[in-house]
């Protein structure tokens, strides 16, 4: 679905060519995306049966104030053998999104026809959480306010065991940085549709040195809630993704 060469640049001009709505959003979302410095794009959820194909995609973008713009495409069609050429839809808001997608399936969800497939799940969702990630792209480092970034992913963290002040007065000297995906995934966790994904916040410091902060967005929360968690390094991050899909 995503091409990762393609620049930020490229990528929205692509999505806004695609959209069958794209008059739909409004001016104040068309302005923010064109100070887009970053993006990156996850798989939030599909519907797949005889006469349906339906994904939505999360495209969340990183702002040259700091903050962050995300846009839901919905692709839809006929399945996937009859040839019907895809349509694409463009919301800023999720909700939105979920009541296109919910009118073109009826649902959010395909219902198994018969058995328990609750273990089944369980363990597929482990599996592709613990899974080796592909070979990283090389980073390209962009000197951006590269401190306050570090800043604010620490500030947004809500897990208790987050890296602290020792990590938080080394990242000060942060003078550029660079942000990947390493997973994404939408998975059934205890019954309820639950979304992670994993980011690499690569800084590169005064003296030369790299390191990195883990963030770790998920939705296992009692309420659907949506949670950040940051760590010190990708173990404990996946360890994390782990720990959360045994629970909501």
């Amino acid at each position: 679905m995503s091409d990762p060469y393609e620049t930020t640049e490229q990528h929205l001009e692509r999505l806004l060519r695609c959209a069958l709505n794209s008059f739909d959003l409004s001016d104040t979302t068309v302005d923010r995306l064109g100070a887009a410095l970053a993006h990156s794009s996850a798989l939030h959820s599909s519907h797949h049966s005889a006469v349906l194909h339906r994904e939505t995609y999360r495209h969340t973008y990183l702002l040259s104030d700091g903050t962050a713009l995300t846009l839901w495409e919905l692709v839809h069609g006929g399945a996937r053998d009859t040839g019907e050429p895809l349509r694409h839809e463009l919301y800023d808001d999720e909700g939105d999104a979920q009541i296109a997608a919910a009118r073109l399936a009826g649902s959010f969800w395909d219902t198994p026809a018969f058995g328990d497939d609750t273990l089944r799940e369980d363990l597929e969702a482990l599996t592709l959480l613990m899974s080796v990630p592909p070979v990283p792209l090389p980073r390209m480092y962009a000197p951006d306010n590269s401190a306050d970034h570090a800043r604010r992913v620490l500030r947004r963290a809500e897990n208790a065991d987050r890296p602290g002040s020792a990590t938080a007065r080394l990242l000060r000297a942060a003078f550029a940085h660079h942000i990947t995906q390493i997973f994404g995934r939408q998975c059934r966790v205890d019954g309820q549709d639950a979304g992670f994904t994993l980011y690499e916040h690569a800084f590169l410091l005064l003296d030369g040195s790299e390191t990195s902060l883990w963030e770790v967005e998920h939705t296992a929360t009692p309420d659907g809630r949506h949670m950040c968690e940051v760590y010190a390094d990708e173990h404990a991050a996946r360890r994390a993704m782990e720990n959360r899909s045994r629970i909501c």
